[in-house]
């Protein structure tokens, strides 16, 4: 089987800890041929440790020479990247979320239509044991009535890099973290299609200058990005979603949570749990599963390139991508307008 030459686009962090292992793991698949970062020295650098042979100035020069490529860049880059290397010829994975905001995600859609080639953004907790899991069980929970996400995180800002940064990330908390949860509640519950958003944005302990931070000192005056969000999410058939998140909350712990209150039963998905009226009485079903988030990396990965190379269809779909970016959009202008969102 031909190996798919691989281009790497932003050498940090998720870059040289996540998708290098995962490529050099699946070798067989995939050859790892260039790399590019606005730092040169960092891209040679991370070339040199990983034995990579090729470094580019920019990334335009490697296109040519690449069939796919995977875009690690702040959030402000990913449209104009993307719809560069769709318009050469090139697969494309990009790390989440899809875009800065709705026009361009439906630029990059586009591109990838135009260009019958593949787009596909990183919502690797689709990947995740426990979420493959629930999606199997929606047979058993029937139509969704309520749908229950928080992705809460106690005292986590994350200071470093841009992520606090909205001219180059969009947003935080939401865009950052809580986009993750957001993409899985709306797979397991398609063909439900979220139709209006009522939200309010804060930003407020990011901000105090006596700062509890368990990730490590940051300008506190610098943040200027959403550090807690509350959204109810109304659907075409009447049901809803109840979101959360934050990565700044005055709370015990942190906590990933995720649940669906269907029609015919009940599906928790961290820890995975089923409910199911039965005999008389609730029943709950239990198992053990393997919530790893490199492995669940690593399937994506896999998923990718086997989609690339006309092997199998992408279970994160660009269109499904598009519809979370458009929920964000819509709870950053419910904020601040202060009414309801439709989204159409």
């Amino acid at each position: 089987m031909k190996r798919l030459k691989m281009g790497l686009i932003g050498a940090g962090g998720i870059c040289e800890n996540r998708h290098i292992p995962i490529y050099q793991e699946l070798k067989h698949q995939v050859e790892l041929y260039g790399v590019h970062d606005v730092n040169q020295s960092r891209a040679e650098e991370v070339a040199e440790r990983h034995g990579i042979k090729n470094v580019y100035e920019n990334y335009q020069d490697m296109l040519s020479h690449v069939d796919a490529v995977t875009i690690c860049t702040p959030n402000k880059f990913h449209e104009a990247i993307a719809v560069d290397a769709l318009n050469s010829g090139v697969h494309v994975l990009c790390e989440k979320p899809m875009a800065m905001d709705r026009a361009e995600g439906e630029r990059m859609l586009l591109a990838a239509e135009e260009n019958d080639r593949i787009l596909m953004i990183g919502y690797h907790y689709r990947f995740m044991d426990s979420v493959m899991l629930a999606k199997q069980s929606m047979a058993d929970v029937g139509a969704p009535i309520v749908t229950r996400v928080e992705a809460m995180r106690q005292r986590k800002v994350p200071g470093w890099g841009v992520f606090i940064n909205k001219e180059l990330q969009g947003g935080g908390s939401l865009i950052d973290w809580g986009c993750h949860l957001l993409d899985t509640a709306l797979w397991l519950v398609l063909p439900s299609k979220p139709v209006e958003v009522s939200a309010q944005v804060y930003q407020k302990l990011s901000k105090q200058s006596e700062q509890v931070n368990d990730w490590g000192a940051y300008n506190h005056e610098a943040v200027d990005v959403d550090d807690h969000v509350s959204a109810y999410i109304r659907f075409d058939d009447q049901s809803t979603l109840l979101f959360e998140c934050s990565w700044a909350a005055n709370i015990k712990s942190d906590k990933t949570a995720l649940s669906i209150s269907g029609e015919t039963g009940g599906v928790n998905v961290f820890p995975y749990e089923l409910y199911q009226p039965k005999y008389g009485r609730m029943m709950e079903t239990t198992t053990k599963t393997f919530d790893d988030e490199y492995r669940a990396a690593r399937l994506q990965a896999e998923n990718f390139l086997d989609a690339c190379s006309g092997n199998g269809t992408l279970k994160s779909r660009p269109e499904d991508a598009l519809a979370v970016t458009k929920i964000i959009d819509a709870i950053y202008r419910s904020s601040e307008e202060g009414k309801s969102i439709s989204i159409v």
